[in-house]
């Protein structure tokens, strides 16, 4: 029987979309938090008065225009990157096949090398290289990821990337906004949305903690550690312009 690998994995490595998508959703949650703070701080940065007179519709409006324009571009960007990504593997891969066609004793040289490299006695190593060779796929495989450096990512849809990428940026972006909707803008409005920033770059630590496992503590203080100093970042370019007008 077949062995099914995508089942496998998840079966076995309990590796879910959560897992496959981790990079996409982290990111873009991260950005879409630090990006809408910005416009939130820069207004009150901007000074209480300014942000009282624009009204809280204008902040929202803003706000909510930073997150679907950016969150579009996020997510668009993200399928063009994983294209691109694909498509550079695909091409290697084939001058590889074509190079084991073409020039065996050379890619055989370079497998035998790589193996050695690894710890591997010659004997060993020229063993396996034969079954390499009897296997060019295999062989193509073993290549991409030991000479090349490159994953295979012929299996993943950069489509479904860039959705992901869309909507971790849109549900985490518009929590630091959140408080503006039912609040007037106003400077405890602001201390509201500090703590909702706060609390969704714990929530995104965490996440990153359930998926990989690792040290909770680390995962949450990188995470607030980098949004918080962009966070900080964008309210003092509200403060430095705000007596400029």
């Amino acid at each position: 029987m077949a062995l099914d690998l995508v089942q496998h994995r998840k079966d076995a490595h309990q590796i879910g979309q959560l897992q496959e998508y981790l990079k996409q959703i982290v990111y873009g949650g991260n950005d879409g938090i630090v990006t809408t703070f910005a416009v939130v701080a820069g207004f009150a940065g901007f000074g209480a008065e300014g942000v009282a007179e624009i009204g809280s519709i204008a902040v929202l409006l803003f706000g909510i225009a930073n997150i679907l324009a950016d969150g579009t571009s996020m997510g668009l960007g993200e399928f063009l990157s994983s294209r691109s990504e694909r498509d550079l593997y695909v091409a290697h891969r084939n001058k590889e096949l074509h190079e084991i066609a073409h020039n065996p004793d050379n890619e055989r040289a370079e497998v035998i090398e790589i193996l050695k490299s690894h710890k591997m006695s010659e004997s060993d190593a020229t063993t396996m290289t034969d079954v390499f060779q009897r296997n060019p796929e295999l062989m193509a495989d073993f290549m991409m990821v030991y000479e090349l450096g490159m994953a295979d990512t012929t299996d993943e849809s950069p489509a479904i990337k860039g959705l992901f990428m869309f909507l971790s940026f849109v549900l985490f972006g518009a929590v630091p906004l959140s408080p503006y909707f039912f609040l007037p803008p106003n400077g405890t409005t602001f201390i509201y949305s500090i703590f909702a920033t706060f609390a969704a770059l714990v929530a995104l630590g965490l996440l990153r903690w359930y998926v990989t496992t690792v040290n909770v503590w680390r995962c949450v203080f990188e995470t607030v550690l980098v949004g918080g100093t962009c966070a900080v970042v964008a309210y003092a370019v509200g403060l430095a312009f705000a007596g400029q007008f």
